[in-house]
């Protein structure tokens, strides 16, 4: 089991897609199913900034930040808990080498190395991230906003942020293994904001041979900011790939 890390979310995104349901399960590990809303999977990008990183045993002064993204899907599956709600995460991808080299030790999943370049300033946003292997590469452009975009499958800002409070455990691929980490983000004060993205593009996504035309459609984004966290280990969950 990995130790509990306890840090600040300095800014989290969460980029939203309705995806279509047949499509998504396919990425999905067995026993593992895609949590519908309306008919639809969710699926997206988590882009977080955090900050003061550390064992939870040591002060809160003490720490590491660094920019991340994960891309996720929501999700059920069969936990030592019994049935779960909680996120896929085939990707990982970070600006720290530290976290890359603790990855499946200290932290959960494999982090790949990447690029971040982030504009924050008065509630604007301007996000880039290229990953060093080449595989992933997200754009996002926004601001800060009072509501959901009318297109949305959610119907309010409380719809949307008890579906994702709700999907607290995540399942994150490991490197040559069959197993896959899994552990519960918890929030102390959990609230989101939306957040009025203005150009979304995303290479996992975006990706025909993945989600061919119309299946994966940007639906709405949430943001929030400096909120203290832990990140706490639960046993492995082990699965294979269809």
């Amino acid at each position: 089991m990995l130790p509990t890390i306890a840090g600040i979310i300095a800014r989290r995104l969460l980029v939203n897609f309705r995806v279509d349901p047949e499509v998504a399960q396919q990425h999905l590990p067995s026993g593992v199913r895609l949590k519908l809303h309306k008919g639809y999977g969710v699926a997206g990008i988590c882009l977080i900034r955090l900050e003061r990183m550390h064992p939870a045993f040591l002060p809160l002064s003490v720490g590491l930040s660094s920019e991340n993204a994960a891309h996720r899907y929501a999700v059920t599956y069969r936990s030592e808990n019994g049935e779960t709600d909680g996120v896929y995460i085939p990707r990982r991808d970070t600006n720290s080498r530290l976290t890359q080299l603790l990855g499946g030790k200290l932290v959960p999943g494999t982090h790949h190395a990447a690029t971040f370049q982030v504009d924050d300033h008065d509630g604007r946003i301007g996000f880039a991230m290229d990953s060093d292997d080449e595989e992933s590469r997200v754009r996002v452009v926004g601001t800060e906003s009072v509501k959901l975009p009318s297109s949305s499958i959610f119907e309010s800002l409380d719809e949307s942020s008890t579906f994702f409070e709700g999907g607290a455990s995540g399942l994150s691929d490991r490197a040559q293994s069959d197993g896959h980490d899994q552990v519960e983000l918890v929030i102390d004060g959990w609230e989101v904001r939306p957040f009025d993205v203005e150009m979304v593009q995303s290479s996992y996504f975006d990706d025909e041979n993945r989600f061919p035309t119309g299946s994966a459609v940007f639906d709405h984004a949430l943001i929030m900011r400096d909120m203290r966290h832990q990140w706490r280990s639960r046993a492995r969950y082990v699965a294979s790939h269809r």
